[in-house]
Parts: C-alpha cells; structure tokens; sequence
C-alpha cells in the first residue's frame, strides 16, 4: 500500500494522472498483458551508417535495400520456389515499386497476362511483408500502415495461408484490389511498407554534407523517415553554423561545394545567391587560369567554360575564406591555431611561404586580393560577398527546415541500447587519460566536454542568454569544425592553405590525436565506456571520421571488439583510398553484423539491370541468446511502466482510488 508520505502523496499524484488513461483495473490489467507481451518480442533491427557525404543514390539504395537484408529475405522465404532470376526481379520491385512497375508493364501487352503477374506479385509481397512485420505488435505494424490500404493489408498480412478456407479468402481480396484498378497503388504501398518494418531504427554517425552531390536530398529522406537518430559529425556542425550566420562556416561551406563542383546544392537545393561572388571572381581572377582550384574529378570537356568560371569563384572564397578565420583565430587567441595564420607568411613576390620557420615554394603566384601590408583585411568587394552570402544562408527556408530536423532528432552522442555513438573523437592525452579541454576558462573531459559541446552548438543556433555568449558560441562552432581539439574533428590542424597552395606535400598531413592511435586499445574503449556510463555485457563504441582502408588490410574492428569504425567511403572522393564504398552496421536480435558495401552504379542500372549493390557480411559479434525487447533501452522504459501499473492496481484495490468507467476519446470535429 502507498503510505501518507510526502513521497507517497507524490506517487498517488502520478497515479490520478495514470488512472486518466487507465481508469480500472481491466484497462489497467489489459495494458499490462499487454506490455509483457512486447518485451518478449524479439528486438527490432538497428541500421548504422556514417560519412554519406552527399552520396544521395547510394545511401537511398542501402535504405531501400536495407543493407542486402531484404535480399536475403526474399532468398529464405522463396529459394526453393522460385529462380535467382525471379528472386532479383522481385527485390529490385520491392526497393524501386513505381519505376519497376512502369517497365514491367511495357513488357506485357495482354491483360490476361498482367492480371496473372499482379495476383502472382501480390501474393509475393503479403508473404514477405508477413516474414519482416512477424517480429512487431500488431498494434506497432498497423500504425506504418498507409492509411489508404490499412484494413486490406492488416488482413493479407494477419491470416494464415495455411488453413484453405483462410486461402479462399485472401485470392479474394488480391483479385478484388486488381479489378478495382487498384494493384499498382496496392503494390507500392507494400513495397514501402516491407521497406519501413525491416529497418525499426536508423542512426546516422555524422557527415551528410559535403563532397558529393546531394546531402540536401539524403535529408530531405531523413526529414520523413519513420525513425532515426543523428549523431553530429564536423562538417555537418558547418553547416549548422552556415545556417546561424557564422561568416567563417559560410565560408568553408562555399569552398567546399565549389571544391566538388556542387554549386547546385547551394544554388537549386538551398537558394543561395553565388552572383555577387561570380562576378567578384570574375573581376579580379578573371586572367587567371586557377589551376589549382578546377572542381573534382572534372574531365567532361562540356563542361570546361563553366568549370573555369567554378575554379575563379572557388579560389576568390578561399581567399576570403582565410582573411575571415584570421579575424577569428585572432580574436581567440585560447583556439591556439596561430599556425594557421598564413597569409602573412607569403613573400613580397608570393612564391614561398614560411611555415613553422621553413620556407616553402608556393604553387600559385597570383593574391590580386591581398594587401602585403594588411593580408587578412577584407576588401570592399569581398566585404559585400560576405554580406551577401550571410543573409543567404540565414535566410534559406529550405536550410532551416534541415536544420530544425539535425537539432530534433540529433546531438553530439547517443548512447543506444549499449552501444555509444558518435561521430569522431573523445579527445586523448598520450597515457590514454581523458584530455582536459578549456572552454571560457573551465576545464571538460569526456561525457561532461560533449555534453558542453552540445549545448554551445544549441546556443549558436536558438540563441544564449547574453549575446556576447551567443558571439562565442558562434565562434565555437567553427572551432569544432576544423579545432586541434574538436571532439568533432581531433586533428593536429586542417591544412586547406597547404593543400592548394604548398607544393610540398608534407605539409599537407595532418596529425590526428591521440583517441586514433589508442583506440584499438580494449582497456581504453572499456574507460571511455565507463566514462559514458555504458554498462551491460554487450557494449560497444561505434563512429565514423576517419575512412578504413580496408584495401591495405585495415579492420574496422577495433579494441578485440568493443570498437567499430564504420567510415568505409560513401562519399566516391575517398573510394580510391578505401577500395569500397561504405559500411553498414545492422545489429538484429541476434548480434552484429558488418556489411561491406561496392560501389553504387545508378538508379538507372538498378531498376532497368536489377543490378543491386555488391554487400559482403561479415559476423562480428553473435549472442548466445537472441535478444528481446525487455534487453533494450525501450524494455527498460516499459518495465517502469508495468511496475507504474501494478501501483495502479494496487491503489484501485485497496481503496485508494476509485475506478470508472473507460470512455474512448473521441476526435470532437
């Protein structure tokens, strides 16, 4: 019984509040069952992908495909009924339903004929919608249902094909949707649903932007998906500081497009206006071949008058892209990147630069925009790109609403059903301590330095109580972005006036921290994992950052197992390196699994070949019992719940509350 403490006076506060929803004890009860029944399931499918870096067909596919899972479904269910032929036919209809459609039905001029394919489809499709739903409630595959064909499919996928009558039944329903002129909606909506229930959970480790064509798309995908978490990787932080007005992350943002010759995501997928910085770049690097700063990979001769014109306006952005970090390094001399600071290391002639007391050549002669006596002062011109370009990006509704998406559904870290996720680095010393990190004169390490991260990227964007702390927090974020020690970044230095400019190629690396070269310690993912508070036998850390050669023999797995790096180059700038094209982490009721993704070859070739993605799993940590709901971090809640419940019991029979009877809400129009 509740005693009359003021704790229990607490508790039976909670109870009436509980009693709304459960006002006697057979609702209560029911709900009870109820939630028993759902910590038995087995647990739902984790999918983990880092580094898409714009990539937005492949990451599409993957989604669709879910990793090869769909494949290996269809293959269990109906490998001794049907052909390899039939089995890729029916995936490639199951990730593209609408464009598969559209040629199917090119192919077969008899409606006899087609009737025949939709009935022999859709049966198909119920069979294996029935295999990925059987491991949730009712209740939860019902709420993913489209709500046109709800009823339908509760009843394809809920009867049994076993029983005759039962069969009777269902040919009915599949011939009825067909000649109502309804099986190509009907085979969509499965399609999507299958889709949807064989991936519970999505966690994105950072980097959707940059390098490749399409991150506005890869979230414009995320912005509606039924369930997913993000983890903020640095250039992802970028562009959050792009969106708040940081001039120095605009900056950066615009080099990098142009780098990779994506102007289009900031001109068609965000509506900023690169003119004012054209015809800057056409003023004053108009006699100037820009060699070093022609887009990517940029070999189609169709092309070239317009690259030329990518190259002048990605070289004026560097430039004024150097003059704006000075101003802040500047203005925060505790950032300790004085070493960045090099245009005022140039010579008189601008052929060398001194760096670190070595005079180094110079690969380009030609700075029309930098003034000798005051190399990091903006011109005019320069000043009003700047202007422009801010009130672009703060100004973009498109932008915003991606951003509003980042900050719901995402943050720094996540620990998730013990696993911790995020994105680079826990910041090192070389004992493999945690490194102390000052921030406005207060000293953070681990959990607590994260945490304080997090919050001043918050502050940058929604604003801080004061606005010199919203200045700062401004500022910070671009520290993150590329800062020695970012826990986004961890990197000695990020040597972009190096990599255009130096011709030694030397200085072009950038030393990573230590948290890289000590994380295939298990001692030190043990300490992290501790710092965390990640507890339970099965505990892992899981990031992205820095891209796993697999081609020269690295392993993704780390730490004898209690680290996975899963950066396996989406993006196609690093495939040359990695020798693959992604990894995707699925962690189902059974354990882990790695898979190793080949390069994404077109939509085109997918739909029109069947040609599916080339995935290779690789087991990497099965468990001896398969894991149910009660084993995850919803189980957890749901206990609590149960036990919540069994109060309300407990207070209905002894008097303490009285039970009423249960009126449904009804939606009053």
């Amino acid at each position: 019984m509740i005693e009359n403490t003021t704790t229990g006076k607490k508790d039976l506060k909670y109870l009436k509040l509980l009693s709304r929803s459960f006002p006697n004890i057979a609702t209560a009860g029911t709900e009870i069952i109820n939630l028993e029944a759902i910590l038995n399931l087995p647990k739902g499918t984790e999918h983990f992908l880092a580094d898409l870096h714009g990539e937005h067909e492949a990451f599409q596919h993957v989604l669709r495909n879910a990793s090869g899972t769909i494949k290996r479904k269809v293959k269990e269910i109906f490998n001794e009924t049907l052909g390899t032929r039939e089995q890729k036919e029916l995936c490639t209809l199951i990730y593209y339903p609408q464009e598969k459609l559209e040629l199917i039905k090119a192919d077969i001029s008899d409606n006899e004929e087609l009737t025949d394919w939709y009935f022999i489809t859709i049966n198909r499709l119920v069979k294996v919608g029935r295999n990925v739903s059987s491991k949730y409630t009712r209740s939860k595959v019902n709420k993913a249902l489209p709500e046109d064909f709800s009823y339908i499919i509760q009843e394809l996928l809920h009867e049994s094909a076993v029983d005759p009558n039962k069969q009777a039944y269902v040919d009915v329903i599949v011939r009825t949707i067909i000649s109502t002129g309804c099986a190509d909606d009907f085979i969509v909506a499965m399609c999507n649903l299958i889709q949807q229930l064989t991936i519970d959970l999505l966690h994105i480790l950072g980097d959707v932007y940059d390098r490749g064509p399409s991150p506005h798309l890869i979230m414009d995908i995320l912005c509606s998906y039924h369930n997913f978490d993000f983890q903020w990787g640095n250039h992802d932080i970028l562009w959050m500081g792009a969106a708040a007005g940081n001039d120095c992350c605009i900056a950066n943002a615009v080099r990098m497009a142009l780098r990779y010759g994506n102007q289009s995501v900031l001109e068609d997928g965000y509506g900023i206006n690169l003119l004012p910085l054209a015809t800057l770049a056409m003023d004053r690097y108009g006699d100037d071949d820009c060699t070093q700063f022609w887009p990517k990979d940029c070999d189609n001769t169709d092309t070239q008058i317009s690259s030329s014109l990518v190259a002048m306006m990605h070289k004026a952005i560097t430039i004024i892209q150097f003059k704006l970090e000075a101003a802040t390094i500047m203005r925060h001399p505790e950032f300790d990147m004085n070493d960045r600071l090099l245009l005022d290391k140039i010579n008189e002639d601008y052929t060398k630069v001194n760096i670190n007391g070595t005079d180094y050549e110079l690969v380009d002669h030609n700075y029309p925009t930098v003034n000798c006596i005051a190399p990091f002062t903006l011109t005019a011109d320069e000043e009003a790109v700047v202007a422009k370009l801010n009130a672009s990006f703060t100004g973009s509704e498109k932008l915003r609403k991606h951003m509003k998406c980042l900050f719901r559904n995402g943050c720094i870290y996540s620990v998730v059903n013990g696993n911790l996720l995020f994105h680079a680095s826990i910041p090192l010393n070389a004992d493999g301590t945690l490194k102390d990190i000052d921030i406005q004169g207060e000293k953070y390490h681990g959990k607590a330095l994260l945490d304080k991260v997090g919050a001043m990227i918050r502050e940058a964007y929604f604003g801080a109580t004061t606005e010199a702390q919203h200045e700062y927090a401004l500022d910070y974020v671009w520290y993150l972005w590329c800062g020695k020690n970012s826990p986004a970044f961890d990197k000695e230095k990020m040597a972009t006036f190096e990599r255009y400019f130096v011709a030694d190629k030397e200085t072009h690396k950038e030393e990573k921290g230590y948290y890289y070269q000590l994380r295939d310690n298990e001692a030190i993912c043990d300490m992290i994992l501790d710092e965390f508070g990640v507890t339970g036998p099965f505990r892992h850390i899981i990031n992205g950052h820095v891209p796993v050669k697999a081609t020269k023999g690295e392993n993704p797995v780390k730490g004898n197992g209690k680290l996975m790096v899963i950066d396996g180059g989406f993006s196609k700038a690093y495939q040359p390196q990695t020798g693959i094209a992604g990894y995707t982490l699925v962690y189902h009721s059974r354990g882990f699994q790695l898979v190793q993704h080949d390069p994404f070859t077109s939509k085109e070739q997918a739909v029109q070949e069947g040609k599916d993605i080339k995935s290779t799993l690789q087991l990497v940590e099965m468990t001896n019992r398969r894991m149910m709901v009660k084993d995850t971090d919803i189980g957890i809640d749901l206990q609590q719940q149960i036990k919540d419940l069994q109060n309300l019991l407990l207070a209905y029979r002894s008097g303490l509350l009285k039970e009423k009877a249960f009126r449904p809400l009804t939606n009053k129009r």
